[in-house]
């Protein structure tokens, strides 16, 4: 150990890791004891994945690239939660805000950069933190303190029109606030974007419900207590209660101004990315190159690997000579390519442009003598891989113009995957080149899962999933391998999902520890006990061995647990129809047990957030009321107009029927969860076209009944599953269709995948026509499950185990 050189890392983000990463590949290990310094309390995450965390389609625990165990599995000691406060350079040490204090040999300073908080008045307060109400978005902190804020808030304004400010504004709309981004230049992205690409995605932003403000210069947040507004300096104003500020990010320079280091926009290298002391090295968007400073990823995973090389001695006259910027993302769902310029910048560049407003598209070239300089690709980036290679390569473009947009005369896939270069980068967001992945198929890894899974191509925003997939085939001879666990219902039994029901029946599998016994070697597999306890339930109804183990926690105590290990109860509420007495009781509820928070949810329902698991079995009792669902993989809702009785327009009645449904299918097990409505006319009031399931009241007292749609994450209208003539009709085959899905969706699959994977011509074929002779029967499974329903908070009188409803600490985050 003494023979090994002292390496301090300042700064435990995606670039200060990723050099750590491609030294210890060179051999680091043995070279060096490795110390890193990181601000925040936990190990290296993908920034990139933040506004998926916000809009919840991933979990925080989906986006850490290094997790505290990988850097104790690699001899890497963290300092986590330590912010490094002073660099004493004349003794070569680093000190901690804790007071730690580590000697260096070699340091490198990957503090990268911080946000920019534009000079709002109100914005901050005296000691310069923001104000309550006011949030940057920058890190998961941010992430959680947003979200907090968010609930039960009305009107969202994120000032900033760039790539992180659009990803905040699609966060922020899963939360049900109406967004505004407010943005001061004249078109949105306009450091990826021209004018015209910039206005057609500004309005695919307004079809997804977000008001976009250009040419706006906040000048004062309003309110003197909580948020109530943003003025600008043209003395127009804009209601909000909430403020996200993502107006660029600045080099995070402070530590190495303090140290005495060259700065100037960031901390200045060479080509050895070496700052003006010899024994500090500097990686990131903290450092300024040849006088730029770079803010996407790509060009810190070409910075670490010439850094691993040099401090390694692999490579040691590798040199960092710059990058040219290229991108490939997707900006709210919107295919989005952009490289080098976005308009012509000497007379005679040639500009080639295509444009269709109406469906998003939006191609554009800048060509010199015959070389590219700039493209921009929005919503249509099929031919984003071969002009990424042109660009980077500055190879000579065919005198066919046309053929770099569309393929008409260009060179096939194969041919352009064969001539990519090795080095050239295929996944931008964890930095995977081409050669990263031929290296990866040589290792015996020939499927695009396994390779993505060992590479983490493809993993960060996914624009690059189809071009990864395409150099694994090519990389394979055109002969990859099918993944074999591709199929499976889940990973622990390898065994698809009709393979897997016909064993459950044969061997009549009851519990899901039999599974495990019977399908899976005796190994169990706890993440894919879940899926298989949902599964049980649904084929066995009354005769399913439940074993709670097999539960997430919340279909345990059968309520929604909250980050800070409260639960939130939601009594059942039918088509959003209650009564004095119950709304009494839940005022009493709320009060006796001091609940914090009583909000309206989007199912028409009263949600009671903030209750002790101890307290859960009291609150049911004094509620009298059955469980709403709300908290497992089930039918949740049915959500309802006001139907005929009271509306003018009323061609149903969308409440009687909301009910019977409610009544109907209430705790239905299903591989995910399902949402209802019920409209009463074809003015959707309800928002029954983007449900699970909807039905619609049309003339003649008909009802028309679509499937597959969604307005969460993801937003989808319905497929028109069939017409039907009353209200027995829509019970039946809702129901049908219900239990279809149950049956042959994947685990987890939300009917808006199930819908269009399968197709609605065959489901239609087989739940309203009967195609496949199988309708009785699915009517008879589901009258099984419907029968077998029992109301879960009765176990508020007999617990299902001692220690059901025993208190547990909060989550630590």
């Amino acid at each position: 150990m003494g023979s090994k050189r002292k390496l301090v890392v300042v700064g435990n983000g995606m670039a200060g890791a990723r050099a750590v990463e491609e030294i210890l590949a060179r051999g680091g290990a043995d070279q060096f004891e490795i110390t890193m310094f990181g601000d925040e309390p936990y190990g290296n995450y993908n920034r990139i994945l933040l506004s998926d965390v916000l809009n919840g389609s991933h979990d925080e625990s989906e986006i850490f690239l290094n997790p505290l165990a990988w850097y104790e599995e690699n001899g890497v000691t963290l300092h986590a939660g330590v912010r490094a406060v002073d660099i004493l350079r004349s003794s070569r040490h680093v000190v901690g805000d804790n007071g730690v204090t580590e000697p260096y040999d070699i340091l490198i300073l990957a503090t990268g950069s911080v946000p920019f908080i534009p000079p709002i008045k109100n914005a901050t307060l005296a000691d310069g933190r923001l104000r309550p109400g006011v949030f940057a978005f920058r890190n998961l902190d941010d992430c959680r303190s947003i979200t907090s804020h968010a609930r039960g808030q009305r009107r969202a304004a994120v000032i900033g029109g760039g790539l992180l400010g659009l990803e905040a504004a699609r966060g922020l709309q899963n939360f049900a606030l109406e967004v505004h981004v407010i943005h001061l230049g004249k078109h949105l992205m306009d450091q990826q974007l021209d004018t015209q690409a910039g206005a057609i995605l500004k309005n695919t932003l307004a079809t997804l419900g977000i008001q976009v403000h250009l040419g706006k210069n906040t000048s004062e947040v309003l309110g003197d207590g909580a948020v109530t507004g943003l003025a600008f300096k043209d003395e127009t104003t804009l209601a909000c209660d909430l403020v996200v500020i993502s107006a660029g990010i600045k080099p995070n320079v402070q530590l190495a101004l303090r140290a005495g280091l060259t700065v100037e926009r960031g901390i200045v290298v060479d080509n050895q990315m070496r700052s003006d002391d010899p024994n500090i090295f500097v990686v990131g968007e903290c450092a300024q190159h040849r006088g730029r400073v770079y803010g996407l990823v790509a060009p810190l995973w070409d910075q670490a690997k010439v850094l691993a090389e040099h401090l390694t001695g692999t490579y040691p006259d590798s040199a960092y000579h710059g990058s040219k910027i290229a991108t490939r993302l997707k900006v709210m769902g919107v295919e989005v390519a952009s490289m080098g310029l976005t308009e012509p910048a000497e007379e005679g560049d040639e500009v080639v442009q295509f444009l269709e407003p109406k469906k998003g598209t939006y191609k554009k070239l800048i060509i010199r003598n015959g070389r590219l300089l700039g493209s921009i690709l929005l919503g249509d980036t099929s031919k984003s891989a071969y002009l990424m290679q042109a660009f980077g390569k500055d190879t000579p473009l065919p005198e066919e113009r046309l053929s770099l947009l569309f393929d008409i005369g260009a060179p096939s896939k194969t041919t352009t995957i064969e001539e990519m270069p090795a080095e050239m980068q295929v996944c931008n967001c964890n930095g995977v080149s081409k050669g990263g992945i031929i290296a990866c198929v040589k290792l015996g890894k020939r499927n695009p899962k396994s390779v993505m899974e060992a590479t983490r191509a493809g993993m960060g925003c996914g624009a690059c999933k189809a071009l990864v997939t395409e150099v694994v085939e090519w990389a394979c001879g055109g002969e990859a391998e099918v993944d074999p666990t591709a199929d499976y219902y889940v990973p622990g039994v390898p065994l698809s999902k009709p393979e897997l029901i016909q064993a459950i029946f044969q061997q009549e599998l009851r519990s899901v520890s039999q599974v495990f016994a019977a399908l899976a070697g005796g190994v169990e597999d706890a993440g894919s006990k879940p899926g298989l306890a949902s599964l049980l339930n649904t084929l066995w109804g009354t005769q399913y061995e439940d074993e709670r183990d097999a539960r997430f926690i919340n279909d345990r105590v059968h309520a929604n647990i909250q980050k800070d290990g409260t639960f939130t109860v939601i009594p059942q509420m039918p088509g959003g129809v209650t009564s004095v007495a119950q709304l009494r009781r839940i005022a009493d509820v709320a009060e006796k047990y001091q609940v914090p928070l009583v909000k309206l949810t989007g199912g028409q329902r009263i949600d009671l957030v903030g209750i002790k698991k101890e307290n859960l079995p009291k609150v049911w009792k004094d509620l009298g009321m059955p469980s709403g669902f709300a908290y497992a993989k089930r039918y949740r809702t049915c959500k309802s107009c006001i139907g005929t009785e009271y509306c003018r327009f009323g061609l149903g009645n969308s409440m009687g029927l909301a009910q019977r449904i409610e009544q109907r299918f209430q705790g239905l097990d299903a591989p995910a969860k399902l949402k209802l409505a019920t409209a009463g006319c074809p003015r959707n009031c309800s928002e029954a076209l983007c449900k699970d399931v909807g039905a619609v009241a049309v003339e003649g007292g008909k009802w028309e009944i679509y499937v597959g749609g969604a307005a969460g994450a993801h937003i989808r209208k319905g497929d028109l599953l069939c017409v039907v003539d009353g209200e027995d009709d829509v019970l039946l085959y809702a129901g049908r269709f219900m239990q279809y899905y149950r049956e042959n969706a994947k685990y987890l699959e939300r009917t808006y995948g199930f819908v269009p994977r399968v197709g609605i011509e065959k489901i239609r074929a087989v739940v309203v026509e009967d195609s496949e002779g199988i309708a009785a029967r699915l009517d008879e499974a589901l009258e099984r499950s419907v029968a077998s329903y029992r109301d879960p908070w009765l176990e508020a009188v007999k617990p299902a185990t001692p220690h059901q409803f025993a208190s547990v600490l909060p989550i630590v985050q």
